[in-house]
């Protein structure tokens, strides 16, 4: 959800700035732990903190992690976190080659939307290449709406919300500014992107406002 954080800080800002904090990321781990059950590799995009991974591996603790982010302090903080789970970290950016798969499920939450059109489309490819037949693809994102009445009122609830859940003014005027630099795409867009690519069933699973839980398979053969 921006260009840049403070790693220490960085969960207690979620927690506020997320209103659908525990829906957001537990459904993406639901989708984990209903699809890939066992000890699946995974492999998550933009780890940041590991927030999502924890999440994961809370309900699949087999999970071998696998973590790519461009901020190796983010990364250090994800170790940290996950350390009895012995995760790989990988820094690298999104738009660089994913790590050799291939993996029973590649997740996102809140990064991909700093990537524009293109690039998320061939992030997108790069992810229907490296995921093993039948994988699963979670992409838990900040989406943009379809109108500048649906887009204004997205951007009041969840700044209303977080304000709610004890975000200071400063905190909500720097995620003002951070956002500013998002290149969000709608639900629709982004469903039709990998409908085309060679996803199947994909769809969303979650949505408050402008945060959308995505997932999408790749076919089993």
């Amino acid at each position: 959800m921006s260009t840049v954080w403070n790693a220490s800080t960085y969960d207690a800002e979620r927690r506020r700035l997320v209103p659908c904090f525990d829906d957001f990321y537990g459904t993406a781990a639901e989708l984990v732990a209903r699809c890939c059950p066992g000890s699946p590799r995974i492999l998550d995009l933009g780890a940041g903190t590991g927030i999502l991974a924890a999440a994961i591996v809370d309900r699949v603790p087999a999970a071998q992690l696998h973590l790519l982010d461009a901020s190796p302090e983010m990364l250090r903080q994800a170790e940290r976190r996950l350390g009895q789970f012995r995760p790989h970290v990988v820094v690298r950016e999104l738009n660089a080659d994913l790590p050799a798969g291939p993996f029973d499920a590649i997740v996102s939450a809140l990064a991909i939307h700093h990537l524009d059109d293109a690039d998320k489309r061939g992030l997108y490819a790069r992810v229907l290449a490296a995921l093993a037949p039948g994988g699963l693809f979670v992409n838990a994102e900040q989406v943009s709406a379809r109108s500048a009445r649906l887009q204004c009122l997205f951007e009041s609830v969840h700044l209303d919300r977080a304000r709610a859940l004890g975000s200071s003014e400063a905190e909500v005027a720097a995620a003002v500014r951070r956002m500013s630099y998002d290149r969000c795409a709608t639900v629709a867009d982004q469903v039709a992107w990998l409908d085309a690519l060679g996803f199947e069933d994909a769809e969303c699973l979650h949505r408050s406002f402008r945060f959308a839980v995505l997932a999408a398979w790749k076919p089993a053969r």
